[in-house]
């Protein structure tokens, strides 16, 4: 996990600078909404790139507009816009994109040459929808239990995991890159879920601790 904390911290510094870079451009003027929302909608070329099967530009242009993902919370903090409102936004829409990925993987794989793998799409996507959903649930329970947590604190609470969203997207683009689009879902199928179960368990033991 070190591998993937030094990337995630070095790819966050170059996108703070190219926050920076846009909010003189703009003079403030980009909304960090507008940014998550240009991010959403670019997803759904990419998802036709992959239908169609445009592996390698699918995978460039989601290495682009993968990086959306992280300039809107950099712009949001550079223009003291951070909200619960701008995380839910954030949050959902990556769930959207995920589900839009996958849609265009699980056509792609139907229509090949072995269309049962159509189905480690299905599984992709549902392993990782329960990552997010079994986080989410967590917060809320944790906050419904009456611990005083911060809610960006909160939100950072049950992030770990072996598959966490970034890795995953960092999977699918390598799939894509390499052709192995089938071979991607079923590892991101396989360990999301693991990570599902991971954070269940963690979550629980906390909420066995605070009940305790």
């Amino acid at each position: 996990m070190r591998l993937i904390d030094f990337f995630r911290r070095s790819t966050r510094a170059g996108i703070r600078r190219i926050a920076a870079g846009l909010q003189r451009l703009t003079r403030g003027k980009l909304h960090p909404d507008t940014v998550t929302l240009v991010g959403l909608l670019a997803h759904l070329p990419i998802a036709w790139c992959i239908a169609v099967g445009q592996n390698a530009l699918a995978g460039l242009l989601l290495v682009v507009f993968g990086l959306f993902d992280t300039l809107d919370g950099e712009l949001a903090r550079l223009q003291g816009r951070s909200s619960v409102s701008g995380m839910l936004l954030d949050a959902s829409t990556d769930r959207m994109k995920e589900a839009i990925l996958y849609t265009g993987a699980a056509y792609a794989l139907a229509t090949s040459q072995h269309p049962a793998t159509a189905a480690l799409a299905a599984a992709a996507c549902g392993a990782s929808l329960c990552v997010s959903y079994v986080k989410a649930k967590g917060e809320a329970a944790i906050a419904a239990s009456g611990a005083n947590v911060p809610h960006d604190v909160l939100n950072r609470l049950f992030k770990d995991g072996l598959m966490p969203f970034e890795l995953r997207m960092v999977v699918l683009i390598l799939g894509l890159l390499t052709n192995q689009l089938a071979v991607a879902a079923a590892f991101i199928a396989v360990l999301a879920g693991f990570t599902a179960v991971q954070r269940l368990v963690r979550i629980s033991k906390r909420l066995v601790r605070s009940e305790g």
